[in-house]
């Protein structure tokens, strides 16, 4: 009876979504003032809510199916949920390829979110979604140029490679040289993105709002209103070519000390528009290739500590935050003006690429989240329920909220250890996340409804930071979150006395920020002794 009714279930959504687009198709034509562009997405979107329907209603029904009557806890429902995971994970993945654009973004999203979905969705996803993603043709690519500068690329330039170098879910990057020879890459937006970017949205935000009414534990909503605000941000070159010049400009301004370490390629304004975007061409090893950053003579611990430090200024002192730090959009490079070390390694230069999605947070945000950092390094446990309160966690959920910053327990949170944040990479601290992951499923989604989108934003961004730091290191350190720490309490400190710059005031910070230091250089000190306790009991 049960399979009777899951098999109707898929017939009807899969039935409804069809006869809906079509019957919709042509009123949408015959009043259209472009009958092409109808014509195409009256063609396209109802196979894609098609695809959408029968996936979303064969991933219910093999769910319910394949567990049925198999007991909660026993090793039988456990080796059959994970098959089903990765089927129904598979599933997923060759909908986001078929669809292309936004699917795929939301797949990479979803690539993620460990603390929200079984590890069989998130490894999928990663290994598929940053590398893989569609290509357009060369005549796609000839097309976008005649439209945005009158000309095909062999014209514009010097040398033009069809062949592309790398494909996103937005865009593709090409090779070129300009007339006066300067080798450029060259990033050309899919055709289908302008076409169906909106329509692509709808059939989303249908699929999504449909699994929400059939399992209502299922709220990914927030995404879909996430994926409505940033999607134009993200499809907008200019923007971001306005966005890569303002980011080093605040760090030449407000982080000096580390300017010089911070790259985003210079932009050829002349070749550029909304849907093409002409960027110097950068040679580096993508942040989470060891083995070719190793061969540069970098150190891997010191990148890691670079793109802690250099994160840690964006959101804490900047207050303007690229939010899409995937492995793809990272790359390391011997810093240019550096030389050999004794020991002949070489210092990092990270290179920022993608600046489309960006997010600026207000200074009571930005103080609020500072102030948590800096309470989740320190496990000051009342500070850490307090700015978690003020950013919207909830009296009920900020300890959820410190476990999904960190991903560790509570108990580990608070513990006054150093090295009480640092994940080990381990399979018993993976099967820990996805033990919490599974029991706190509905309190998870419940927090990421109510939480306000910039700070969804923010742990989207940690996310990535933290796959980029397991891969550097196989794990986490005390050292970045030390940086983290640091950089946190600093923008407490500053922020605090731009608000009150009475002498009394400003001695009051300067004690704190000796206290801070002495903190600060106790565990420096501490995390030394352990380091020294490893090496001489390797060498015995």
């Amino acid at each position: 009876m049960a399979t009777r009714t899951l098999w109707r279930t898929r017939a009807k959504l899969a039935v409804a979504a069809t006869s809906l687009c079509s019957g919709a198709a042509v009123a949408v034509i015959s009043s259209s003032e472009d009958p092409a562009m109808a014509l195409k997405l009256c063609s396209t979107v109802p196979v894609r809510l098609y695809r959408n329907s029968v996936t979303a209603a064969s991933v219910a029904f093999d769910y319910e199916y394949s567990l049925w009557g198999l007991p909660e806890g026993s090793t039988e429902r456990s080796r059959v949920k994970h098959e089903v995971h990765l089927r129904s994970a598979h599933k997923l993945q060759e909908l986001c390829f078929k669809n292309g654009g936004i699917y795929i973004k939301l797949g990479q999203h979803i690539g993620q979110l460990e603390y929200l979905v079984p590890e069989e969705y998130v490894q999928t996803m990663r290994e598929s979604m940053l590398n893989k993603c569609p290509v357009s043709s060369y005549d796609q690519v000839c097309e976008v140029f005649k439209k945005e500068l009158g000309e095909t690329p062999d014209k514009i330039f010097n040398e033009f490679d069809p062949v592309p170098i790398a494909s996103a879910s937005l865009a593709q990057v090409h090779v070129a040289h300009t007339r006066d020879g300067q080798k450029v890459a060259v990033k050309v937006q899919h055709t289908h993105m302008t076409d169906t970017a909106a329509a692509d949205h709808a059939t989303v935000e249908l699929l999504v709002n449909t699994l929400h009414w059939f399992f209502p534990s299922f709220d990914y909503r927030w995404l879909v209103d996430e994926m409505r605000e940033s999607l134009p941000k993200e499809l907008d070159f200019l923007l971001e070519a306005k966005n890569s010049v303002k980011v080093l400009d605040n760090f030449r301004k407000l982080s000096p000390h580390i300017a010089n370490y911070v790259y985003a390629p210079k932009v050829y304004w002349n070749v550029s528009t909304s849907k093409l975007l002409t960027m110097e061409f950068i040679d580096g090893a993508q942040v989470n290739d060891v083995k070719t950053i190793k061969k540069l003579g970098i150190r891997t611990d010191e990148v890691a500590k670079l793109v802690s430090q250099a994160f840690a200024e964006m959101m804490f002192k900047h207050g303007f935050v690229h939010c899409d730090p995937h492995a793809a959009n990272l790359l390391v490079r011997p810093l240019p003006s550096g030389k050999r070390s004794l020991l002949g390694k070489r210092e990092p230069q990270l290179i920022l690429l993608d600046h489309g999605l960006y997010k600026e947070l207000d200074f009571a945000t930005r103080f609020n989240y500072a102030s948590l950092w800096k309470a989740l390094i320190f496990a000051d446990a009342n500070a850490i329920k307090e700015n978690s309160i003020k950013l919207g966690a909830g009296e009920d959920l900020y300890a959820l909220f410190a476990g999904i910053l960190t991903m560790r327990p509570w108990n580990r949170v608070i513990d006054p250890a150093a090295d009480h944040l640092v994940i080990k990479g381990t399979d018993g601290d993976r099967s820990e996340l996805q033990m919490y992951a599974s029991q706190y499923f509905s309190q998870i989604s419940e927090l990421l409804r109510r939480l306000p989108r910039v700070i969804l934003l923010m742990l989207k961004t940690n996310d990535c930071l933290r796959s980029v730091t397991n891969a550097l290191l196989q794990g986490s350190s005390p050292e970045t979150f030390l940086i983290i720490g640091k950089v946190s309490s600093k923008a407490v400190i500053e922020a605090k006395l731009s608000q009150n710059k009475s002498f009394f005031r400003w001695l009051s910070v300067w004690f704190e920020e000796l206290r801070l230091d002495a903190r600060l250089f106790s565990i420096h000190l501490f995390l030394w002794i352990l380091q020294m306790r490893k090496a001489l009991s390797w060498s015995t």
